[in-house]
């Protein structure tokens, strides 16, 4: 009994050391951080409800796109991983008479940011092989689904410099963008991007073209309107949610992001997507999962605005409740880019002189930095790790290095606790 109880003491006080190293060593890279900086780090062991390092832990900093790991995340628990993300035609035509629809034609959207010229040809072929050659009505441009606030500039009022993001509609066509060849001087030209400035109502102008160039003869006129709910879905576009998020959290995609977070207002509500019912719904995620969330607000799907205000605690919590989820842990995780390899971490953590077994999402925007995710370590534990930084000397790569390093500490630890 004796021998047990040394043997616990002991291996207590290796277990005690190898933490109490751990902080030291954070410790000691944090010293690089200017005093005028603000930052809340937290380093959990989840499997041992162990928290390996915490500062300022409930603080409220900016998120940046950390932001979308909430957008993200409450969609995979709300929507499922399999969601699909559509754009359908519709009809109003009761039959089609001798390869005549004889009604309206509608293009309705349900925020797919991803749809392009090449999907919306597929569906027109999907008419064509009905045996459809002649729409005796209109063609009608639907994004009903979300709200008609295309965009918000107090969002990133502050970063509009840097950022330019295309109208957020129900109905995407090409990322709502084109482009147009403008004279810039005498038989000089350059082509520029420009937005949709009525989503729905372009992209119907857009399909009337190109059912005509696919031989599809139009006898109404395009516009934009409201599909009857009597209405029958004759072609459809979609993609799983679980695929979209790849490019949500890997690219860490503004425009996507802010596409998903009205998917989720549309689809918590029933009403329609806005960004009130999307914020409404994750603030009710986090109280409802006991995640830490005082300060905590949520005001855009993306990150890009500074009015969001998270604290790692938060962020931790949130990261810890979908690792225990193993319905939705798999498609959440392989979202998020791996150090070294892709996305916005490809170029990152390659100073430790091995892999960094990193899966995470990153953020930036002027005077923010954070980074979050998960850190499989050799003994096979795994670390959930989030930190933000607010500052206003040195640049973002340089706090960029900070957090890279302690993350390379941590990987490279042989002693943590649990081994």
């Amino acid at each position: 009994m004796k021998k047990l109880i040394l043997i616990i003491i002991v291996l207590g006080n290796f277990l005690s050391g190898s933490a109490q190293t751990i902080k030291v060593e954070i410790e000691n890279i944090l010293k690089k951080v200017p005093p005028q900086a603000r930052y809340g780090i937290v380093v959990l062991n989840p499997m041992k409800e162990d928290t390996l390092f915490s500062h300022n832990a409930n603080v409220p900093l900016i998120p940046a796109s950390n932001t979308k790991l909430f957008t993200t995340a409450v969609a995979v628990y709300f929507l499922g991983p399999d969601y699909s993300i559509s754009t359908k035609f519709f009809t109003d035509a009761k039959n089609v008479d001798k390869r005549r629809l004889n009604g309206n034609l509608y293009i309705k959207g349900y925020g797919n940011g991803l749809f392009s010229d090449t999907d919306l040809d597929k569906m027109i072929d999907d008419l064509k092989r009905k045996g459809i050659t002649e729409i005796t009505g209109n063609v009608v441009g639907d994004d009903t689904f979300f709200d008609d606030v295309y965009s918000r500039q107090d969002w990133i009022e502050d970063e509009t410099k840097t950022v330019s993001l295309p109208p957020v509609s129900a109905l995407v066509l090409n990322r709502n963008k084109y482009l147009v060849k403008k004279k810039i001087r005498r038989k000089k030209y350059k082509y520029v991007t420009e937005f949709f400035s009525d989503p729905p109502l372009k992209i119907a102008e857009i399909v009337f073209n190109k059912l005509k160039e696919a031989s599809i003869s139009v006898d109404g006129i395009y516009k934009k309107g409201t599909t009857p709910k009597s209405a029958k879905e004759i072609a459809d576009h979609s993609i799983k949610l679980k695929d979209y998020l790849q490019t949500v959290n890997k690219r860490s995609d503004n425009f996507l992001a802010e596409c998903l977070f009205k998917i989720i207002g549309a689809v918590s509500s029933g009403k329609e997507g806005s960004s009130f019912y999307a914020a409404q719904t994750i603030n009710k995620f986090l109280y409802d999962n006991d995640i830490p969330s005082d300060g905590t607000k949520v005001v855009d799907g993306s990150g890009l605005s500074r009015n969001n205000q998270v604290s790692v605690g938060a962020i931790t919590g949130l990261l810890e409740k979908i690792y225990f989820d193993i319905r939705y842990f798999d498609t959440f995780y392989h979202s998020l880019s791996t150090a070294g390899e892709d996305g916005t971490l490809r170029h990152r953590m390659k100073n430790a002189g091995f892999d960094v077994n990193f899966r995470g999402k990153t953020g930036t925007l002027n005077g923010a930095s954070s980074i979050s995710g998960y850190l499989k370590l050799d003994n096979g534990d795994d670390l959930i790790i989030s930190m933000i930084f607010e500052f206003s000397k040195m640049n973002n790569n340089y706090y960029r290095e900070v957090e890279d390093e302690i993350i390379e500490k941590l990987a490279g630890f042989k002693n943590e606790p649990g081994k």
